[in-house]
């Protein structure tokens, strides 16, 4: 099937039905698993929710497909690359950092998605499912006869260059830059690419993506679930002398043998699914007469706590918008924070630090850590007799950056730290160059002490107190 011809189903949490048209009737009419399928199918359900879950909770989808998924060798050990989930294992780091675009395979190495995938820091635990990383994958070479499954949460994957054609038990889809796709826990998959590809990973152990609560905002704003698209189902029936199935289990990875293609799903019904995005979709709300709103307005997606108000994770992006605000300083706040903030620049520049922040690159605030705008920026937008600053500017036009977001403290690994050689040592410098602007009563401290000296007067004056 010819990327150009695939089709999607729309919405967010929905209840979808889809069979191949090569085999209509497929589904079964009226119960989830008959004693005989069409087509002499094996019915299998995924669960992505308890059993007893709230009904608006409760995630489950089920899966008619050629061979069920349990026809496979045992799991062995396999090499981990770069998925580390040892959050003490590295000495921590609590200054402002920046990567440099993170480096590609070169020409001459074969590095699939997985064998590409490193993580550069994380919180909490997998088995425990409470916890949240954030990956970097650099690849150039197709999965071939391999498909992976994350057993310990789900995968939000953010590409920054080339294309993904990604395969699922579900149907496939093409994940381009600009756009995103949340791959949840169970679901196996696989990724083609064309040419070297890199982007970025957030990988979340507890509950699921959800869409933000509109509150005041209303019934319509910021993603609207209508944009999202789930693939339709589609199969292949094929042999192979060997299919490795991977598992990320546990934070360790696992390898079995199979001899079939495991995307022999003919039909299936559910509302546990994979999905994408395509950001240009996001309809932006901002202050419109003064101050700078929190970015907590530019949430795509989050992952909640259990207290409520507070995200294990939330997807914030920074896409082309008005600035229109009235004596107000229009670009990003200096900040100090409860949460982790870790930025990702998919094109173009980002407003607050046009200089060194690069697409392909990211930077890392972490808890209570101080970051905001640069000299240049500063200088520029405090200027208040500039068109620039007092009339309506479109901001942040071709560039797209992001933004994951955890009120969880997380911990960087060597590989982030050192191994991956992008560190901008050079980041703190600035802010470095800021200087006080401080004018207070009076121009120095010298005129303030000797403005606190009695005035000297003629004798025969009298003093009033």
């Amino acid at each position: 099937m010819a990327d150009s011809e695939l089709k999607y189903l729309s919405g967010f949490n929905n209840e979808f039905a889809t069979e191949d048209p090569r085999c209509p009737g497929a589904l079964p009419k009226g119960q989830n698993n008959p004693i005989k399928c069409p087509y002499g199918l094996y019915a299998e359900q995924l669960s992505g929710s308890a059993f007893t879950c709230p009904r608006e909770t409760n995630k489950r989808t089920w899966l008619y497909r050629i061979r069920p998924s349990v026809k496979h060798t045992p799991f062995s050990k396999s090499d981990n690359w770069g998925l580390v989930d040892d959050w003490k294992a590295w000495y921590p780091n609590p200054n402002q950092l920046r990567w440099k675009p993170f480096s590609l395979p070169e020409d001459d190495e074969k590095v699939d998605f997985v064998q590409g995938l490193n993580t550069l820091c994380g919180a909490g635990d997998a088995c425990s499912r409470h916890g949240a990383a954030i990956h970097i994958y650099a690849c150039n070479t197709s999965m071939g006869d391999k498909c992976f499954y994350n057993s310990d949460g789900d995968f939000l994957i953010v590409p920054q260059q080339g294309n993904l054609k990604i395969s699922t038990e579900f149907g496939k889809m093409v994940v381009e830059p600009m756009e995103f796709c949340v791959i949840q826990q169970g679901m196996r998959f696989t990724i083609d690419v064309s040419g070297p590809s890199r982007g970025y990973v957030l990988e979340i152990y507890d509950g699921h993506f959800t869409l933000p609560n509109l509150g005041p905002i209303g019934a319509n704003g910021l993603a609207n679930p209508r944009d999202f698209l789930t693939p339709v189902a589609w199969y292949e029936d094929r042999t192979v002398d060997e299919y490795t199935v991977i598992s990320k289990y546990q934070g360790k990875l696992f390898a079995a043998k199979q001899g079939h293609s495991p995307y022999d799903v003919v039909a299936w019904h559910g509302n546990y699914v994979p999905y994408k995005y395509h950001l240009d979709n996001f309809m932006v709300i901002n202050a419109t007469l003064f101050d700078h709103a929190d970015p907590s307005i530019f949430t795509v997606l989050t992952c909640q706590s259990m207290k409520p108000g507070v995200a294990i994770a939330d997807f914030v992006i920074f896409p082309p918008r008005w600035a229109v605000q009235e004596h107000t300083f229009r670009p990003p706040y200096y900040h100090r924070n409860c949460m982790s903030e870790f930025m990702g620049l998919i094109k173009g520049r980002y407003e607050a630090k046009e200089g060194g922040f690069q697409a392909g690159g990211g930077s890392l605030h972490s808890m209570m850590t101080p970051h905001g705008p640069d000299k240049e920026c500063f200088e520029k937008c405090s200027d208040e007799n500039s068109d620039f600053n007092t009339k309506p500017q479109k901001i942040a036009t071709g560039s797209m950056a992001f933004m994951f977001e955890s009120s969880l403290s997380f911990a960087l690994t060597q590989w982030g730290d050192k191994t991956c050689c992008s560190i901008d040592e050079d980041y703190y410098k600035c802010w470095q160059t800021l200087q006080s602007h401080f004018t207070g009563p009076k121009d120095s401290i010298a005129e303030q002490k000797q403005e606190a000296q009695p005035e000297t007067k003629p004798a025969t004056a009298s003093y009033s107190f």
